[in-house]
Order: C-alpha cells, then structure tokens, then sequence
C-alpha cells in the first residue's frame, strides 16, 4: 500500500515549475471550500487543464446560497404560503426539506440548461452560451465549466449527496 502524501511528492516533482506552483497553490483553497481529498480535483487542473476549482467554487455556492439558504431560520418567512402550510400544521423539517428539494431540482435544471449551452433550444432561435472561469482580474480566462450539472449532487457539502432531500 502506498503513502498518500509520497505519491502527491512525487507527482509534484514530476511537473514543470509553473505547473508545481500552481498545485502546491491549489489544496488550500479546497481546504477554504471543505474539500477533503482535493488530489483527482488538482490533478485534473493541472494536467487536463480543466477549472476544477472555478467549479467547486460554483456548485458550492449554490448549494449553500439557493439550495441550504433555506435550512437557515426564518427562511420560510419570506414565502407566504410556507407560512400558510406551516400555521395549519405542516411539519417545519418537512417543508424544509420539500423546498430545498425543489430548490435543488431547479438549480439542477438550470445547470442543465448551462451546460447544452444552447444545443437543445426550444425556441427557434439560433443563440448559445458558455459559463467560463474568471481571473482575479474578472476577465474570461478561456477555461470554460462544462458538465456543471453531472458534479451538482457530489458537491453537497454535507458529504451526504443530497440524500437528506429524498426522505
């Protein structure tokens, strides 16, 4: 069995000093973002030169922002007919649950949609997009983040894969 931290040692030495830098750069700020074994994440970075980090920084905003903003209290109050349900009785973990879910399932949907970047548009119109990475300065760095909506359910930062949201 092989130690972990011999072969991340000896995979970064077999980089090229910019690449190097930039790995040895890159577990902290996974630590920042609650990633426990960020090696396959940074590899893939590195080598296939892909904007993991741009990604986990996405995908876990909006799991803390639009789908577990409502575990937050108060939440509900802001929507009237939580507050309807709530005062005839509704169980207040379920309707949590139930509008995290639905929160889940619409930013699913929308990354979806991110991602065809167009492909499968309904409307007749011929127009497309991308979600690329952005430098300190703001600007596009080239790196587009596709397959946004295949890693959403991974990026739960509980660790439990959504699995809450199906009770």
């Amino acid at each position: 069995m092989s130690d972990p931290q011999q072969a991340w040692q000896e995979w970064l030495n077999s980089l090229d000093s910019p690449r190097k830098a930039a790995a040895q750069a890159l577990p902290a700020q996974y630590r920042t973002l609650g990633v426990t074994d960020p090696v396959g994440l940074i590899k893939s970075e590195v080598v296939e030169d892909i904007p993991q980090l741009a990604r986990c920084v996405l995908l876990r905003n909006l799991w803390h922002g639009a789908i577990d903003g409502w575990t937050e209290p108060g939440s509900l109050a802001q929507l009237p007919a939580a507050q309807r349900l709530l005062a005839s009785g509704t169980d207040q973990e379920d309707l949590v649950r139930m509008v995290r879910a639905v929160a889940y399932e619409a930013v699913f949907a929308t990354l979806d949609e991110l991602d065809a970047g167009g492909d499968a548009n309904g409307s007749g119109v011929e127009a497309g997009w991308v979600v690329m990475e952005a430098g300190d300065d703001g600007r596009p760095t080239g790196r587009a983040l596709s397959g946004l909506h295949e890693d959403l359910l991974t990026m739960d930062p509980s660790g439990r894969d959504a699995a809450d949201l199906w009770q």
